[in-house]
């Protein structure tokens, strides 16, 4: 799966945050509610545009950019 496949960052919706495909839907929001203890079943019966894929991909996404910030700050 390519997560950009899947997540654009459009500046004109949601002030630029990365969003999903065709949602209004930012990666950051799924995130915190995943951070918060809300259940893949909850989140896709409470987002009804995402699927699975949508989910894997918000983990990979902030997994892509920690592993970024960490050698940003290596160097």
């Amino acid at each position: 799966m390519d997560v950009d496949d899947l997540i654009e960052i459009k500046p004109g919706v949601r002030s630029g945050k990365p969003c999903f495909k065709g949602t209004r839907i930012t990666v950051y929001d799924v995130l915190e509610y995943m951070a918060g203890g809300m259940t893949e079943p909850e989140l896709l019966d409470n987002f009804p545009a995402l699927r699975q894929e949508h989910l894997r991909a918000a983990l990979m996404f902030a997994a892509r950019r920690e592993r970024r910030l960490a050698s940003l700050l290596a160097e």
